[in-house]
């Protein structure tokens, strides 16, 4: 089988692969594994999702950073989701025998937390938001890609995995420096970063604080990536 994974940031893309992807373009990372990078949002990630299955994917995995909205997740902490619920409330389970693969698989080397990923159409900035979303889901977690990654697979009957990480707590309010400093495709647009952080100069500490945060996702990221191999070897049911 040919495994398939979509990532929305550069900066999870390098978790993966020093190789340089243009947006929306793919790489082969080793034998029978290619890598997209889609860019952020549901959108870009079902196009990178129906690209990779044109090329020859038989199954998928959403990789990258999420959002806490449990208390009991920390930066850095591992989710693999068993559960996915979207925008409206739908649910989509994930395949049992890959899930209890990768679960065993991982919790050899890190905590792997498993729960309910939900979707989310925007950037949620607030703990409060992140709370209320806890309360009316259940999800331990969010992020804008994995659901419309999921529902692809469901599309073409494959086999899916959410693998994400979390960078900002469920206590955290995100700075207001990056909301402004986003494009119209969800990327984080440095030179608006900057001046921001230039003309509210109160905002530098927050967005320290994330980084680190974001560091630490990285690392778990890189973690998991030295079990890629095997995480991808799991025979298919069908071979």
């Amino acid at each position: 089988m040919t495994t398939g994974i979509i990532v929305a940031l550069p900066e999870e893309l390098s978790t993966l692969t020093a190789t340089k992807i243009d947006k929306g373009c793919y790489v082969l990372i080793a034998d029978k594994i290619m890598l997209a990078y889609s860019g952020a949002g549901a959108n870009n990630a079902r196009s990178a999702s129906e690209l990779l299955i044109a090329q020859g994917a038989t199954r998928l995995i959403s990789w990258g950073c999420a959002a806490a909205l449990s208390e009991t997740l920390k930066p850095g902490d591992l989710v693999l989701a068993d559960t996915l619920i979207d925008a409206e409330g739908a649910q989509i389970n994930i395949d049992p025998d890959w899930h209890n693969y990768a679960k065993n698989l991982l919790s050899t080397a890190l905590k792997v937390h498993t729960g309910s990923l939900t979707e989310s159409k925007g950037i949620v900035a607030t703990s409060q938001d992140k709370k209320q979303l806890h309360r009316h889901s259940g999800a331990i977690a969010l992020d804008m890609e994995s659901i419309a990654i999921a529902k692809v697979a469901l599309q073409y009957q494959l086999p899916f995995l959410a693998i994400r990480t979390i960078a900002d707590p469920v206590s955290m309010d995100l700075p207001k420096a990056i909301n402004h400093s986003l494009n119209n495709e969800g990327d984080v647009v440095l030179s608006k970063l900057l001046l921001f952080i230039a003309l509210h100069p109160a905002e530098l500490p927050g967005v320290i604080k994330l980084g680190l945060h974001f560091n630490k996702a990285k690392n778990t990221l890189k973690l998991t990536a030295k079990q890629l191999a095997q995480l991808t070897a799991l025979p298919s049911q069908n071979q």
